[in-house]
């Protein structure tokens, strides 16, 4: 855990997502990623760094009419200290017996992120903490581009005006291969299984593979690709490190980088004290 930890703790810092005084709904579906997530808030709220509370909240579908058995993630919650609230919902049945979508899963998650909203306001929380680790990131971004033709993705940190709401992804830098690698070292979490019909044959998993196979023929392509992402600071992932501020009204940045401006102003200093006189024109 203590390098999921470090991703975290980083993406707090460069993305402003806990304050103190949050009372954070953790969206826990029974994967690996949220536990991980819920796990690790734990885990940096005792450190006293941040002032904040956490509740986790499970949406249950009921795919094919039946109830999941998410007893040991209210097991877990209690062993760990964490109010946990388990929601049943009529999302299985909308949209794989009443709207039979031949492409459900953008319903289904539709749905799913309007009940959580919803939850968590009623249970008085401003910010909602889901899942999401790097991967995710990069297989939304290549989807967008390649299947959409534009470039985009999620964003780490948005508000949401209507239901004064502010959605988080603590994870953001955190990769898959290290989430997997946490949740077996924690001997009393339990993974529960989905029960979606149509899990593990989405446009996502074939975006998995191709990624696997990019990374394989050409390696560090995960890595560039998300470099890409952050210096271009698409959707917000630049952070503090690669803030944009595009209007060109402004001559002290004029859509560069933080960092390369004052990179700049420092060079500039040095040529003024005559520090690079050697080098001439």
């Amino acid at each position: 855990m203590q390098k999921i930890l470090g991703y975290l703790r980083r993406a707090v810092q460069e993305f402003d997502l806990i304050e103190n005084g949050d009372r954070i709904a953790v969206g826990i579906s029974g994967g690996k990623d949220s536990l991980v997530l819920l796990t690790a808030l734990r885990d940096f709220q005792r450190f006293g760094l941040l002032d904040y509370s956490l509740v986790g909240i499970t949406l249950d579908p009921q795919f094919n009419g039946e109830r999941t058995d998410f007893s040991p993630v209210a097991d877990y919650c209690a062993q760990i200290g964490v109010e946990y609230h388990l929601i049943p919902t009529h999302i299985g049945e909308i949209v794989f017996e009443h709207r039979r979508e031949k492409h459900p899963c953008s319903l289904c998650a539709k749905m799913r992120r309007g009940a959580l909203h919803d939850h968590a306001k009623e249970l008085g929380c401003n910010k909602l903490a889901l899942g999401h680790h790097n991967d995710d990131a990069l297989e939304t971004f290549l989807m967008n581009l390649f299947i959409e033709g534009r470039i985009g993705c999620y964003a780490p940190k948005s508000y949401l005006s209507r239901k004064d709401l502010t959605l988080i992804r603590p994870l953001s830098f955190a990769p898959e291969r290290d989430i997997v690698r946490a949740a077996n070292q924690i001997p009393a979490l339990t993974v529960v299984k989905s029960k979606c019909p149509v899990d593990g044959h989405t446009s996502r998993e074939d975006m998995k593979s191709f990624i696997r196979e990019q990374e394989k023929q050409n390696s560090g392509f995960k890595t560039r690709v998300f470099g890409a992402m952050r210096r271009g600071n698409v959707d917000g992932w630049g952070g503090k490190t690669y803030y944009r501020n595009l209007s060109m009204d402004n001559p002290e940045t004029n859509g560069k980088p933080e960092r390369f401006h004052m990179m700049e102003r420092e060079i500039a200093r040095r040529i003024k004290e005559g520090q690079y006189a050697d080098l001439g024109d």
